[in-house]
């Protein structure tokens, strides 16, 4: 058997990702993202139905754990996802959790 080598310090960054994700808004905000590949705010908390200050709390959280990155275009901010591999981790989520 081949033993792993992990590194402490990207198990931190992963688990820190990880509990970022780690919130139903937080998967559907990454989910739509997933499919329209950047929005603006307001197109997020319209979209997903919640109050603008909500989504702009867990957008935070999501960019500073490096989940998202952002844009600005005059006054409006642009947020998309930095990569695909979380996306692909809710899917794997998603296919343990069938039954």
């Amino acid at each position: 058997m081949k033993k792993l080598d992990l590194d402490v310090i990207k198990l931190e960054a992963a688990a820190s990702k990880l509990r970022a994700i780690a919130h139903p808004m937080r998967i559907a905000i990454i989910d739509l993202l997933h499919e329209n590949q950047k929005q603006s705010v307001t197109e997020i908390y319209k979209k997903l139905n919640i109050e603008q200050a909500s989504a702009s709390h867990h957008l935070n959280i999501l960019k500073n754990k490096g989940v998202l990155t952002s844009k600005r275009d005059g006054k409006k901010i642009y947020y998309s996802l930095k990569n695909q591999t979380l996306t692909e981790i809710i899917e794997c989520i998603n296919r343990c959790n069938e039954e």
